[in-house]
């Protein structure tokens, strides 16, 4: 599967995001009932204020905090992988950084991201908006079919046209016998890192860390080896 794709011309990326307020209470008024209308259905037996630590989840509400990307890499015998984060508490600067590196790649670079079609991809778009900054050719979708969007979502992939089930990157890792480190946080913990232990470098290396895993599956989804631990490089921000 997959063969038809060039390693080289993909680009796999993973984002983190946290509310965009620390707390409930600093929420200015008129986003906090906007804020209980848009969750009504998902909080249940929560209120407003329990339920606001999930903000992230959601583009109007919340915030990308890293971006992590990367390429496949051609070594002297093994495929390697080379990853660049894009992490700030300034998130319009975070993202024309990472539009910049956009930018300089080609057209029909082809996006790659577990569940990206559904998240990753949709809430860069909706913050890119938002924060009045121009779309990457990669991420102009306007106007297209959907066969006309070359982006890869490992998720998807794994359904086979099958839509009913939610599958996740860790337990793709674990069929397929992915190893990956223990992990020092997960998804849930990302906002009280971030806004409470104020921790960002840890975001980063988790965030790191699924750019990686997504790569590895897209290497068993085509039938090859893993990339070897010596192969990955991590570059500065």
């Amino acid at each position: 599967m997959l063969e038809q794709y060039d390693l080289h011309n993909l680009l796999v990326l993973d984002i983190e995001t946290v509310p965009q307020y620390a707390t409930h209470d600093e929420v200015p008024a008129h986003f906090q009932k906007l804020w209980e209308l848009k969750t009504q259905y998902q909080r249940k037996d929560e209120t407003p204020e329990e339920y606001y630590q999930r903000a992230g989840i959601w583009a109007e509400f919340g915030k990308i905090v890293c971006i992590s990307a990367g390429v496949f890499t051609k070594g002297k015998e093994n495929v390697g992988l080379r990853i660049k984060s894009f992490a700030g508490h300034d998130e319009k600067d975070l993202l024309t950084r990472f539009s910049a590196m956009l930018f300089g790649q080609p057209a029909n670079l082809v996006l790659v991201a577990h569940n990206g079609k559904e998240f990753d991809f949709p809430y860069i778009c909706r913050r890119l908006l938002i924060n009045g900054l121009p779309f990457p050719p990669q991420l102009q979708l306007a106007g297209k079919k959907p066969w006309e969007i070359i982006h890869l979502d490992t998720m998807e992939l794994w359904k086979f046209g099958d839509y009913k089930n939610y599958t996740s990157l860790n337990l793709l890792t674990a069929i397929f016998d992915i190893p990956t480190p223990k992990d020092d946080i997960d998804g849930s913990m990302v906002s009280h890192v971030y806004w409470n232990e104020n921790q960002l470098e840890r975001i980063c290396t988790y965030c790191q860390k699924d750019v990686v895993a997504t790569a590895q599956l897209i290497r068993r989804y085509r039938g090859e080896e893993l990339i070897k631990d010596e192969m990955i490089t991590i570059v500065g921000q």
